[in-house]
């Protein structure tokens, strides 16, 4: 009987193949179904899984596409027979996997599994987390396969989540994060990124795994990427590079994200985004900057360099130049909803722009912006948090900001369109709260100018908003 040959022979044999005849991936399962243990991981066994892995990894990778490319189109349907492949080699994976938990069973072969796990791991999760989620290239079998695929990897690590994978069991041990970056980052540079339509995604996928205090070892990869793909002229590539920024600024500390400067670079990458008409983009750099901006700050203050305006000053500032002439209504909920956290930032320091301010909010109070009156709302809360923290400088404004409350309060008593009466009440109860509001700061002058209101008004509502008011302590 003529020996078996050694195992590592066979494995590189398959994998050159695999690229000249498809038909092999079935050879290649039923030989890893059939495979003892031992056979499978001898001598030699790591570095030839870990090139047979490389290789099934090339075989069900997607067809690359120009660069910039608009629209992704399955051309002649080569993203379903991608998905096809994709299941195929999961399959084999899978078988492999599953080797590897019986060799942890045998005393001998026990040392044997942790240098193959570590060979095989970055292709096996690469292509899960491909085709895990809906997406243009996947198909119904690729998905159920790629999810069944990371839960025996996370398994066969020994580990209970994604995350706890990615990041490693043990503080000295290397987490299959690095694992993932060294296969991805040949596939994130400036010219290639956009080759591979899956490769963003399965970057933010991941990135969104690591949190404090272990992203911060990663943070020279992965923010680059981050960087870059926020940058393209993608409007749904801006957003995701944007969230990713934004998760890195959430899990890094302050001082290393000042480090090198790092920090002032995504301040200016996220403010020069703020230029955009995109309702979804700019929502996403506001909320990325109020978690950066008290970064910055506190690094100016360390560095004792004082300066006239902070960085929440020069964003508000342009925000509200872009507030005062926006009709796009999807822009001005996004607007309104944030602004009063920017008013909170500030604090007092808001006396600073309390005369585009007013502007704005004026100009936000008189418009209807649909059933759910998100702008209005959001508005309204900006004028009461604007009232709090500049009361001293309220009292002047006094006229101007009495009249549009109550304008629109009785615009919200009169209309007749589809607002829910759920959305009328709340509009109605923040307007009645800024005018008591309006009435302590100004030692009760707005009790006095509503006395002549009250005993000419008719309607009830308004009649109650002003009762409230005048009966307010």
């Amino acid at each position: 009987m003529e020996p078996q040959p050694p195992a590592e022979q066979v494995l590189r044999q398959l994998g050159q193949l695999l690229s000249q005849r498809p038909g092999v991936i079935t050879e290649l399962g039923a030989l890893l179904e059939a495979a003892e243990p031992r056979w499978l991981f001898g001598a030699g066994s790591p570095a030839a899984l870990g090139e047979l892995a490389a290789a099934l990894s090339a075989f069900a990778a997607l067809p690359e596409r120009e660069q910039d490319a608009v629209e992704l189109r399955d051309g002649d349907g080569a993203y379903a027979a991608a998905a096809e492949r994709a299941a195929d080699v999961g399959v084999v994976f899978l078988r492999l996997l599953a080797k590897l938990e019986a060799a942890k069973a045998e005393e001998s072969l026990g040392p044997a599994v942790e240098p193959v796990l570590r060979r095989v791991m970055g292709h096996i999760y690469v292509l899960a987390v491909t085709h895990i989620e809906e997406a243009a290239w996947s198909g119904v079998r690729s998905r159920a396969v790629a999810t069944e695929l990371l839960g025996a990897l996370v398994r066969a690590a020994g580990c209970g989540t994604v995350a706890e994978l990615l990041r490693g069991r043990k503080e000295e041990e290397e987490g299959g994060f690095a694992a993932v970056m060294r296969l991805l980052r040949p596939r994130l540079g400036k010219d290639t990124w956009k080759r591979n339509p899956a490769t963003k995604h399965v970057f933010s996928w991941t990135l969104l795994h690591i949190t404090r205090p272990w992203l911060s070892q990663h943070l020279e990869h992965v923010l680059p990427a981050s960087l870059l793909i926020s940058d393209d002229f993608w409007e749904e590539n801006k957003v995701l590079g944007v969230h990713c920024l934004h998760h890195i600024v959430l899990n890094v500390p302050g001082a290393d994200l000042c480090q090198f400067n790092r920090a002032q670079v995504v301040y200016h990458a996220l403010y020069n985004h703020l230029y955009s008409r995109e309702a979804p983009l700019i929502q996403a750099v506001l909320l990325c900057l109020l978690d950066l901006l008290p970064v910055l700050e506190r690094a100016q203050r360390q560095r004792q360099q004082p300066r006239p305006t902070s960085p929440c000053d020069e964003v508000l500032q342009l925000v509200l130049t872009h507030m005062e002439p926006e009709h796009r209504l999807a822009l001005r909920r996004v607007y309104a909803r944030i602004l009063p956290a920017f008013v909170q930032r500030l604090g007092i320091l808001i006396a600073r722009h309390l005369k585009r301010l007013e502007r704005v909010i004026l100009g936000y109070l008189e418009v209807s912006d649909g059933p759910e009156e998100e702008a209005r709302l959001g508005i309204l809360e900006t004028l009461q948090c604007t009232i709090e923290h500049a009361w001293p400088r309220m009292p002047c404004r006094l006229p101007v900001l009495l009249k549009a409350l109550l304008k629109m309060i009785w615009d919200v008593h009169t209309d007749q369109g589809s607002t829910p009466e759920p959305v009328r009440a709340a509009l109605l109860q923040r307007a009645t709260e800024c005018l008591i509001l309006l009435d302590r700061c100004s030692e009760g002058q707005v009790k006095i100018l509503l006395e002549g209101v009250y005993s000419c008004c008719e309607e009830n509502h308004v009649r109650e908003c002003i009762r409230r008011v005048q009966e307010n302590t």
